[in-house]
């Protein structure tokens, strides 16, 4: 039964963000948000679904034509990509150093792929010459990645790989989920076939929207398991010749069919969240996306620095981390759980853990999007000296922020 004082408006606490996702949304997001519904295949809404293409081109650094949204979490649109390019008996090598490469193996599993993977210890990243021996060895149709993985905070060179990956008749597809505008990605450049994301890290908005780009050889492998559902198909459409995809929803030439000029329907798109992706990629074009990835990379090492002078051990191979987001290794005698709930409980500040092997083992802390300031580096480094001084644990009072204002100037 209807209870008006159990069940009153939403009205969520105030808190911080600084953990590795989601973030605060920028206010500018939220706005766009709000606004009003129209239809499908109104005008309106089929030119916002053509600007948002265009805009995440820009965010992508790519000329491909295919650049869209799944609607969805960023898990969407890496099941999107993967189901659709992934046929039964498939081999599918995923170079996994963190949580996030066990996802990939995970879904390719379910996708009925011969999953082969290489492994290094959470920390640490791949060399090209190691992947490519691996490629060399296993001939898989398909190579998957992730960028930067956030459950270790570390980001995997790709420069290389996309060529290794072409030489050798391989389809490359990235992850760029943490580390998209907080971190350089130049598709085009790097030879990336594929590449999804989600807006709640970097790109300053919440969990919801998938934007993905695909090379003009990623949709020329996908479409030939094109397929038109029976109530709509017309005489015109064309089968494919291949397995179909076992999936509806993350069927991908079914969406871009969708996003094409023929419109051919498929699902009622998610307006609120296209608006909301739009903004997010508007707010980081009309910044400068070099600007955008540099205010990331400010935030990022003001932080870095600021824990460091706290007399905490950062995490992993710092000459590979995100910008976006640092690993704090928690010192012995330190209850994590009891540091992090009191940020919560009296500072109203989040920040996160970790999982697997480095569960209880480390605080990961983010600087992204919307929460990449000056203001909120200051005052998370400010309310975490306090707790560890509460807990016990030795450093130099205001060593933490003056650091940090050292790296601002």
């Amino acid at each position: 039964m209807f209870d008006s004082k159990k069940h009153d408006q939403i009205n969520p606490p105030a808190r911080l963000l600084m953990g590795p996702g989601p973030i605060n949304a920028d206010p500018r997001v939220l706005r766009a948000m709000s606004a009003q519904l129209v239809g499908q295949y109104d005008p309106a809404m089929t030119a916002y679904m053509n600007e948002t293409m265009s805009l995440y081109r820009d965010i992508f650094v790519t000329q491909n034509r295919w650049t869209l949204l799944i609607d969805g979490t960023s898990r969407a649109a890496i099941e999107a990509c993967l189901v659709s390019a992934i046929t039964p008996g498939d081999k599918v090598l995923i170079p996994v150093f963190g949580r996030f490469g066990h996802l990939l193996k995970e879904i390719a599993e379910r996708c009925g792929a011969d999953v082969y993977v290489i492994e290094k210890a959470w920390g640490e990243v791949f060399t090209p010459n190691e992947i490519e021996i691996a490629i060399k060895s296993i001939k898989p149709t398909l190579l998957a990645l992730v960028q930067g993985d956030t459950s270790t905070t570390m980001l995997q060179p790709l420069e290389e790989i996309g060529k290794i990956c072409h030489d050798h008749g391989v389809l490359l597809y990235c992850d760029a989920t943490a580390s998209i505008v907080g971190n350089t990605l130049l598709t085009d450049d790097w030879q990336i076939d594929a590449v999804s994301c989600g807006l709640q890290k970097c790109l300053g908005g919440p969990s919801g929207s998938g934007p993905i780009t695909l090379s003009e050889k990623f949709v020329e492998h996908v479409r030939k398991r094109h397929h038109v559902e029976s109530g709509i198909k017309a005489s015109h459409h064309i089968e494919g010749s291949g397995d179909r995809i076992r999936s509806n929803y993350f069927d991908l030439p079914m969406i871009l069919d969708y996003w094409g000029e023929e419109r051919l329907n498929h699902h009622t798109e998610a307006t609120t969240m296209l608006y909301g992706a739009r903004e997010c990629a508007r707010i980081v074009l009309q910044e400068g996306l070099d600007n955008c990835i540099a205010r990331h990379e400010l935030h990022g090492q003001a932080m870095y620095k600021g824990l460091a002078a706290m007399n905490l051990e950062l995490f992993g191979d710092l000459n590979h981390k995100m910008s976006n987001v640092v690993g704090v290794v928690i010192p012995p005698g330190v209850d994590g759980e009891a540091i992090r709930k009191q940020m919560l409980l009296d500072f109203c500040i989040e920040i996160g853990t970790s999982f697997g092997p480095l569960a209880g083992k480390i605080w990961r802390i983010g600087t992204m999007g919307y929460n990449a300031r000056k203001d909120t580096v200051l005052t998370t480094l400010a309310a975490l000296e306090n707790c560890l001084r509460i807990s016990g644990h030795q450093l130099t009072p205001g060593a933490g922020i003056d650091a940090a204002l050292v790296v601002y100037g």
